[in-house]
């Protein structure tokens, strides 16, 4: 499932990240992925160690935690430190999958992190460059994306995906991957269109007993398939 999540962050806060990345030291993306990922990707990204990065990965994960369209789609139970890259000079990143597992943390407080859904927060509008669409093959094809900044895309991180070269101007963005409470796509699908229905029919006045009853069933799908 590829879902447009509009306005995770407000313009005034893309305004002060863009401020923040202008002065920001760039380092070689290829510094997080392995040999594999490494002939295909093409691009800068902040420090892992970097407080920048810290910082600002802290202010996309409180604006996540006042997103219910987010929340309902991920049912996040960890989630990876954002981390943030830049594409330009025709900067690309060829088609891979992202690990499944991924390192969390150093020495003992080191965790790992389960890539269910991986996710991309636009940082720049479509206009200020050309090329770097984000690009996910799936069994419908291809479908590229180029969002609007502050918009995000969460899709299966078990995609083959791509991002295209950027030919004009930079593409600035925010990334990082979600362990779900619910393991199985097909699953977590499920709930995800059921609680959009249940929230439609609330809001359109719906008989409130069989909104009850449909809710009741909503979590109790949610108990039985849920690790936490």
């Amino acid at each position: 499932m590829l879902l447009h999540i509009p306005q995770v962050l407000a313009a005034e806060e893309v305004g002060r990240i863009r401020t923040a990345l202008d002065g920001a030291e760039w380092t070689d993306g290829r510094e997080t992925v392995g040999a594999q990922g490494a002939t295909v990707k093409r691009n800068l990204q902040l420090a892992e160690a970097s407080p920048l990065k810290a910082e600002l990965g802290q202010r996309v994960l409180a604006a996540l935690e006042r997103n219910a369209l987010y929340f309902s789609a991920a049912l996040p139970l960890r989630v990876l430190p954002p981390r943030f890259n830049r594409y330009e000079g025709g900067g690309h990143y060829g088609f891979h999958v992202d690990g499944a597992v991924m390192a969390n943390g150093a020495g003992k407080a080191r965790g790992h992190v389960r890539s269910d859904l991986s996710c991309t927060l636009f940082l720049c509008d479509p206009d200020e460059y050309d090329g770097g669409e984000l690009v996910v093959s799936d069994t419908y094809g291809e479908h590229e994306v180029k969002l609007p900044a502050g918009d995000m895309i969460l899709y299966p991180s078990s995609s083959l995906h791509r991002v295209a070269p950027v030919t004009r101007g930079a593409r600035l963005a925010s990334f990082f991957w979600v362990q779900s409470m619910v393991r199985d796509e097909g699953n977590r699908r499920m709930l995800f269109e059921m609680d959009m229905a249940i929230e439609a029919l609330r809001t359109g006045g719906a008989d409130s007993t069989a909104v009850l009853r449909l809710t009741g069933i909503y979590h109790n799908l949610l108990r039985q398939w849920a690790e936490v």
